[in-house]
């Protein structure tokens, strides 16, 4: 009993943290700088990679690419860049995907870790604030119905997994998820987009519907992901700081490993609307 109330405690601290941030864009811009500091601090150490030097690569992407467009409101000068460090992030991000069903572990040579450490986990906290102003302006409604999406589909995927699943998913890797369980959660997460649509003024139906299916796939992916290092890294959890819950990447994978996607995706329906 009192571990569920410390789990729920937790878990309610982190939902107002992320709530209140949504207010105002320098409390969001500081809050998942904090928050990019932790989640890098942890997987440094799932990594075992003990420079500094991505501390200072996620600030200096962080505060260039990510506060100088939502806050300042300006990409002047970025725009192009931004379009640079997508594509190298995806590449990235497609390249730890093939290492999931290929490898028996990913490869985390030195320059591999600083690839992953400034690609895997810095340039998506980035990709994290840009969709907050997306079209061109503080929006954080997006950025909302994406972290919602996440909760539905992680939710759901439990509840179905446990009372119905029976297929593994990737037993390798993470024994408890079921493949009733992955399309229960894409399922409740394309219902809970209707109600985005519906209640927010920001996307159609329609972009609701595929971000639903982007965000759980690629959430899904990126939890297996992070699952892989933690496995290799003999832990059950990334860190501690959140009771109950483990560290705090525990809770951001799916988002942070999604992000690039749905920002690729929103900038092409800006380009064809």
């Amino acid at each position: 009993m009192k571990e569920i109330l410390t789990r729920s405690f937790a878990g309610l601290v982190y939902i107002l943290l992320l709530l209140a941030a949504f207010l105002n864009e320098h409390a969001l811009i500081i809050l998942f700088f904090i928050f990019g500091l932790i989640a890098l601090a942890e997987f440094k150490k799932l990594i075992e990679y003990k420079s500094f030097l991505p501390f200072i690569l996620f600030s200096i992407l962080y505060f260039v690419f990510g506060y100088w467009q939502l806050v300042l409101n300006s990409a002047t000068g970025l725009s192009e860049a931004t379009q640079i460090l997508q594509v190298i992030t995806i590449f990235v991000q497609l390249l730890l995907i093939k290492d999931l069903f290929t490898k028996k572990n990913i490869p985390l040579f030195i320059s591999n870790r600083f690839t992953l450490t400034t690609f895997y986990i810095s340039s998506s906290f980035v990709f994290l604030t840009l969709i907050a102003n997306y079209p061109n302006g503080y929006n954080p409604e997006i950025l909302l119905g994406s972290f919602i999406l996440v909760w539905t589909n992680d939710t759901f995927a439990f509840l179905v997994g446990k009372n119905f699943g029976k297929q593994k998913l990737f037993e390798k890797i993470s024994p408890k998820k079921t493949v009733e369980g992955f399309l229960g959660g894409l399922f409740f997460a394309c219902v809970a987009s209707y109600f985005i649509a519906n209640f927010t003024d920001t996307l159609n139906f329609t972009n609701w519907l595929i971000l639903s299916i982007i965000i759980s796939v690629f959430g899904t992916l990126g939890d297996l992901i992070e699952s892989k290092f933690k496995r290799q890294a003999n832990v059950k959890d990334s860190g501690f700081i959140m009771p109950g819950h483990g560290g705090l990447l525990d809770r951001l994978d799916s988002i942070i490993f999604a992000a690039p996607f749905i920002y690729l995706f929103l900038r092409v329906i800006q380009y064809v609307s």
